[in-house]
Order: structure tokens, then sequence, then C-alpha cells
């Protein structure tokens, strides 16, 4: 692992200068390597395969409800872009926002916006707030480019110096989508890292705060999603999270911040 971690630091300075990915809401950069256009298209197909193979509620409450927060999170995501002239870093992207009937406690955003909702964590989220806090953390996945991060790492692991002549095949890129993706009909998540979890929460804060949903129901909620974890056994959505203790507390942190997105967005504080 050390030496993967000295290889991958060497890479990332190799390619800094054309990879270097700054987020524009939380300042963090990370190494992205695998065009995003790319990435979507894979992504779509490997969503509509999930689709073809689950139940997909649509017309009821919950439906709706998933439908209009995820809208609304995207366009406050849309907004905070086009104010700081980054707007083209959201062009490709194509968003839908589905309810699958499934048991799981899950939910998760593929890269060009394709969102997936498990009935199972409704009961957890309660309230349009607490699905905005779900929504707000997928959708930052995707946003802050975490997919390709991902591949990017997988890259350089398994092809090392031959990403610089961009000798990698198509075949060769699919198969290392398939590992970073392994989406189908029963699970669907990424294995992200720790730090990526951890921007994740801080940027899905600002962004439900953006959309006008009060991020002081962000701690409550995930102090119920610890609570349905039964055993040594965790819902699928919180297998690679953060430990909660640090994750109450990097929310604790970016708090006072995400008010003030809530205060412009015309929340009471």
């Amino acid at each position: 692992m050390k030496t993967l971690n000295k290889f991958l630091g060497a890479c990332a300075i190799s390619f800094a200068m054309v990879a270097c990915t700054t987020n524009p809401i939380t300042g963090r950069q990370s190494l992205q390597l695998a065009n995003n256009q790319e990435i979507s298209a894979m992504a779509l197909q490997q969503y509509r395969q999930t689709l073809s193979q689950s139940k997909v509620i649509t017309g009821t409450t919950a439906a709706r409800s998933i439908q209009n927060v995820g809208m609304r999170i995207k366009n406050a995501a849309n907004n905070y872009y086009r104010n700081i002239g980054r707007e083209g870093d959201l062009a490709n992207y194509k968003w839908e926002f589905n309810l699958i009937d499934d048991k799981q406690i899950n939910a998760w955003c593929m890269p060009g916006g394709k969102v997936a909702v498990y009935t199972g964590i409704l009961p957890i989220t309660k309230t349009d707030t607490g699905l905005a806090v779900v929504l707000g953390h997928e959708i930052s996945h995707a946003l802050a480019g975490h997919g390709n991060e991902r591949i990017s790492q997988s890259m350089i692991a398994q092809y090392g110096g031959a990403i610089l002549g961009s000798t990698i095949s198509n075949g060769q890129m699919a198969a290392i989508f398939q590992q970073v993706y392994p989406i189908g009909a029963q699970v669907a998540l990424l294995k992200y890292g720790r730090s990526q979890e951890l921007e994740a929460d801080e940027m899905g804060l600002y962004l439900m705060s953006m959309a006008g949903y009060d991020p002081r129901e962000a701690q409550p909620f995930w102090q119920r999603m610890e609570a349905a974890s039964t055993g040594n056994r965790q819902p699928e959505f919180l297998s690679t999270h953060p430990n909660p203790d640090t994750r109450r507390a990097d929310l604790d942190a970016h708090m006072a911040k995400a008010l003030q997105y809530y205060k412009a967005s015309g929340g009471k504080v």
C-alpha cells in the first residue's frame, strides 16, 4: 500500500499540470485523468440496466418528493456554478431522479447526474429535508468528480505510465469502470474513500442549504442512519462512510457556512 501511495503521489505530480481539478465549493483538489463524457456514457448504460432490472416507482408522493428535492438541489448547484463562471462544468449532466422499490437502505448518484433512491431509506429520511441530506450528499459525489478520481486511481495502479500516451483501450477503460461501479439490480454502490465521503458531506450540506433546506437537520438524519445499524451489519449507505464521531465533528465545523447559504436562500436562522 505504501508503494502504491508513493507511486500515486509521483503520478499526481506528473499529471498535475493537466489533470488536477479543484472543487469550486470545497476547494479540494483531486487528480481526474479520465474523460468525463466517456464516464457519463458508461454510467448511463449501467443506470439503464439497473432500472430495467428493478421496480421503479412513479406517480406516488414519495416519487414526486425525490423529483422535487432532487431538482431543487440540482438548480441550486446550477446557480452556484453559473455565478462563479463555471457553468460549463455541468454542461454534460443529464439529471434523472428515480425511486426504486427495494428494502435496501441506500441511494446513489452516478456520473452525469443519474440518481436512484431506494424505498428502504425513506423511513430514515422521514421528510423532504432528510431526503435533501441524502440527495445533497450523493449529488455532491457526482459534481465533485469522485467517480473520475477513483477511476483515475485505478488507471494509474493498473497501467502506470501507459496512460501518458493514452494507450488504454476502450475495453480496458470499460473494465476499470465495471470494477469501480459494480452497478446491478441488487447493489449499486461505489466504494468511495473517506476523504471523498467527508467532502460529499461538506458539499452536500452547502447544496441543501442553497436549495432552501435547513442544514441543521443533517445531524439528526445521520443519527437515525446510525441507529438503523443492527449488530455488526450496517446499511449499504454507510458501508464506506466515516466514523460517526468524525462525521459529526466535520458537519459541526461546516455548519456556520451552511447556515449562511441557508439564510441567503430565504431560510430562517
